[in-house]
This record gives C-alpha cells, sequence and structure tokens, in this order.
C-alpha cells in the first residue's frame, strides 16, 4: 500500500481536478493525505476554524483522505490584480520557492509518501495558485525525494467540448479565464487516466460539503450547483474521468490498481 499526498491550491480543488482517484485510492487500502496551499481566504485569519478548511475536513472525510494540512499561506486570488498580502501570511503566489517546497517537503518527508499528485505546468486554466503549486510541487518531490508525481489536468478537446455546451445551453457561467489552446493539456501529453465512476456518489458529496463555494457568488457557484443536483449515476458519466500526466517517468508500481495508461 502507498501513500499518496494530493496537493491543491484551495479547498474544493481536491474534488474537482481529483476527488474520484482519492476516494479510489482510500477504499484501496492507501493511505491518503490532502495538502492545500492556502485556505482559501483572501484576508487575515482571525481565531477559530476557517470555514473553507471546515468544509475541507468534511470534504476530505468523505473522501477517505487520512490527513488534511495546510502550508500557510493566503489566497492570492483570481483577478487581474495582485493584493498586498493580508498582516498575518503572505500570499501563495509571493512565497519563496524553496520555501514554499521546503514546507511541502517536510510532510511528504512525515508521511514517507510515495507519490504526490500535483497540477500540469499550466495550473489547469492557468489561475497563478494552480501554477504555483505545479512549480512547488515538482521541487518539494525532488527535495524530499519523492519517486512518483502525477499531475492532475483535462484534455484540452474535452474543455473545449464543455464549454461549447455551456455556451449552447446560455448557462450562466463566466468562463473568460479559460483560454482556448493553453488551458489544461493536450491529450498527447497525458500519461494516465483514472476511472472514478463507482466513486461518483462520494465525489458529489464531496463537492457539497464545500457549502461557501456552492452557493456563493463565485464563477462556478452556478456549475457547482447543477452538479451537485445530478443523480449519481449521471454525475459519474460527467466527471467520470480524471486524467493525469507522469511527471517523473517512473513506472507507477504503488498504484497500479488506480492508474491506467491513458
Amino acid at each position: 500500500m502507498a501513500t499518496i499526498v494530493a496537493f491543491h491550491a484551495h479547498p474544493d480543488d481536491e474534488v474537482l481536478m481529483t476527488g474520484g482517484t482519492l476516494a479510489r485510492a482510500a477504499a484501496e487500502g492507501h493511505r491518503v493525505v490532502i495538502v492545500v496551499a492556502t485556505d482559501g481566504t483572501m484576508g487575515a485569519v482571525g481565531p477559530g476554524e476557517v470555514p473553507r478548511m471546515q468544509e475541507l475536513n468534511a470534504s476530505a472525510a468523505i473522501l477517505g483522505a487520512a490527513r488534511v494540512a495546510h502550508l500557510g499561506y493566503a489566497d492570492s486570488g483570481n483577478g487581474p490584480l495582485l493584493y498586498p498580502d493580508p498582516p498575518d501570511r503572505v500570499r501563495f503566489v509571493r512565497a519563496g520557492l524553496e520555501e514554499a517546497a521546503g514546507r511541502l517537503a517536510a510532510i511528504l518527508r512525515e508521511e514517507r509518501a510515495q507519490v504526490l499528485l500535483s497540477y500540469d505546468a499550466n495550473g489547469g486554466y492557468g489561475h497563478r495558485d494552480h501554477v504555483k503549486v505545479h512549480e512547488v510541487g515538482r521541487r518539494g518531490a525532488a527535495l524530499a525525494g519523492v519517486e512518483q508525481v502525477f499531475e492532475a489536468t483535462i484534455p484540452r478537446q474535452v474543455v473545449a467540448r464543455t464549454l461549447r455546451v455551456v455556451d449552447w445551453l446560455k448557462l450562466p457561467v463566466r468562463h473568460d479565464a479559460v483560454v482556448p489552446g493553453t488551458a489544461y493539456s493536450v491529450s498527447s501529453a497525458i500519461t494516465h487516466r483514472v476511472n472514478v465512476r463507482a466513486y461518483a456518489r462520494q465525489k458529489q458529496a464531496a463537492l457539497a460539503a464545500h457549502r461557501s463555494q456552492v452557493h456563493g457568488p463565485g464563477r462556478l457557484a452556478p456549475v457547482m450547483r447543477a452538479l451537485i443536483r445530478l443523480p449519481p449515476s449521471v454525475f459519474g458519466c460527467v466527471l467520470g474521468r480524471e486524467w493525469f500526466i507522469d511527471a517523473t517517468g517512473t513506472a507507477p508500481s504503488t498504484m497500479l490498481g488506480v492508474f491506467q495508461s491513458a
């Protein structure tokens, strides 16, 4: 059995990009750890638990994760402006690469992780925190000696097809941040896929646990609300595959039951 650490930018990313994979890995006996770079909060954090971290803890429990950790950075935001750092910590995008990678590597060593899940070089659709996750993930794995790094992504043609359906249905979803031809990854770069249809109920329930994002004003909120209302069988058809790039080129000996060649 392996210890798999999934490194993400914000709470809810763990579901959208890797939720089914994590649920499947946990069900098959692997130890699953979720690490987020930020707690999804733009400002200073007062006493008590951060709501989005509470939601992450609930999501992680549904997916079967054994541990949740936060590197201690603030959300960098997704607009054209980069706001000043809050008084209690720096924004993730401003964090020094070696410092952030060192924090991640410490967790990887503590967990004796064999596998790290991270993001592709584009950070998916290009969010600056997601790009930083790619950079910090690569460096952290190298520092900790993690041999297997799989970077979560989506085939570009799948993204393009989905956006055409969104436009055709006139759904109230902003997707101007997704630049065709540069977001996510070309199919030829994708090395592994994971069939997660059997874990659709868990993935859907984990998504619903992020109530602030599902019921909030965010650009993805209408899509997330629609997804959690789908019958689980339909949800599984829509989000029943997750894709990865093998960043290290090593045979996934510890994960053969989960990962399949694309």
